[in-house]
């Protein structure tokens, strides 16, 4: 190998999913290069592990003995002698250069005409090859051809690295998560939930805090392992960790757990709520995604309905349609935030508040106002008719421990 080359690492080490091999923007990029130079062959390659080259993407309409996830020896192709300068980046007939004529692909094909340049990184560090070949010689290819083919090189590798940083960014998030879940490192606390007439306290909604709660919330948490595939696992952690903390609730109060659409469509929750014999559990559904079938999820949420009582966030915002209520019709609705904030200042949020508990009332559904923060946004709600509230206007989000006594305290 040449003094300072840098090669990208190897594939073993550094994969790309298939998502990146078989990306439809590559393929492109090669499919327009080979039309502008006339070429019959244009492929990407990359080095690997042993001394291989590999190819990653082939554009062609020739029936070829060699095709994407083709291997060789590097010293075997064209393309590692003109890294090493060995062979110039432009060759307009093999035939010229006795060290092509060995290469065992020149007969095989055969190589007439043969342009390439290295696939660099931003680092410089070289991932693989960038060409296009021809069965034919070729006297009219000029160092213009070779500039077409530089430009479109350097498309390649911006794409290839982007996809590369991306994969590894996915491998990062997808460890950090298997950790998470593996010791159990999620932090269950508790927020209260009162009686908004008489200030009782009623239950409290489960919530997941991480040991990097500082840098990254919950809501990254989870955005993140859905990015990577890890969702429903992740929620499905945090609700059984949840449950566990039904224990320690005292009887009469209920305990409130978080499920998106998905983790609800899993199947997964009835199973816990029968495993741990969980009692007055409310099963929370989110409003994260839209619902892609909804009979299927109304359909799951009966089963649910079995060992627990549905409510549903973010009324008021999101996704959450009348159509989409009436057909669910929970035990409960849950205000959003936005609609609570500052009601007692707005007649427009005060209005939607009043329709959407004379709508609860009329399916037989409680309402629950998230967000409060002050006495007068108390006020408000508990004269609009809201039944339950929830907030640091009553309590922050507490250890298990402490929203026990809390809700002793204020039984």
């Amino acid at each position: 190998m040449s003094t300072g080359l840098k090669l990208a690492l190897p594939a073993e080490k550094h994969p790309l999913r298939f998502e990146a091999v078989e990306s439809e923007s590559i393929q492109r990029i090669l499919h327009t290069t080979r039309e502008h130079l006339g070429a019959e062959i244009a492929f990407v390659g990359r080095y690997v592990d042993g001394d291989q080259r590999e190819l990653m993407h082939v554009d062609t309409d020739l029936d070829l003995p060699m095709g994407a996830g083709f291997r060789e020896p590097r010293e075997d192709s064209f393309c590692w002698h003109i890294l090493e300068g060995r062979l110039p980046e432009l060759i307009q007939d093999a035939a010229d250069y006795e060290l092509a004529k060995s290469l065992p692909v020149t007969n095989m094909l055969p190589v007439g005409c043969h342009l390439n340049v290295p696939l660099r990184f931003s680092d410089g560090a070289v991932f693989g090859s960038f060409c296009c070949v021809s069965r034919q010689a070729d006297r009219t290819v000029t160092e213009r051809d070779m500039n077409v083919l530089r430009a479109f090189g350097r498309l390649a590798a911006e794409h290839i690295e982007s996809s590369i940083a991306e994969d590894e960014q996915s491998m990062r998030l997808d460890r950090r998560i298997s950790d998470a879940i593996g010791r159990r490192a999620i932090n269950i606390v508790q927020q209260p939930i009162h009686e908004v007439r008489t200030q009782r306290a009623v239950g409290v909604e489960c919530l997941s805090r991480f040991e990097d709660a500082q840098s990254r919330g919950p809501d990254k948490w989870f955005a993140e392992a859905v990015a990577v595939g890890r969702g429903v696992e992740l929620e499905l952690a945090a609700i059984e960790l949840a449950l566990e903390t039904v224990e320690h609730v005292p009887p009469g109060a209920y305990v409130s757990i978080n499920a998106s659409p998905e983790t609800v469509l899993s199947g997964e929750i009835a199973p816990l709520l029968e495993k741990h014999r969980a009692r007055n559990i409310v099963v929370e559904l989110t409003e994260h995604e839209k619902v892609s079938d909804f009979i299927r999820l109304r359909d799951s949420l009966r089963e649910i309905a079995k060992y627990a009582r549905i409510a549903v966030d973010d009324v008021g915002a999101g996704y959450a349609g009348l159509r989409y209520l009436v057909d669910l019709a929970p035990d409960l609705m849950k205000l959003d935030m936005s609609l609570t904030r500052n009601i007692h200042q707005d007649l427009a949020r005060q209005a939607l508040a009043k329709a959407i508990v004379s709508f609860a009332g009329a399916i037989g559904s409680k309402v629950i106002a998230e967000g409060i923060e002050c006495q007068s946004e108390l006020d408000m709600l508990t004269r609009i008719g809201v039944d339950y509230g929830q907030g640091y206007h009553f309590a922050a989000p507490m250890s298990v421990a402490v929203a026990s006594r809390h809700l002793r305290e204020h039984a």
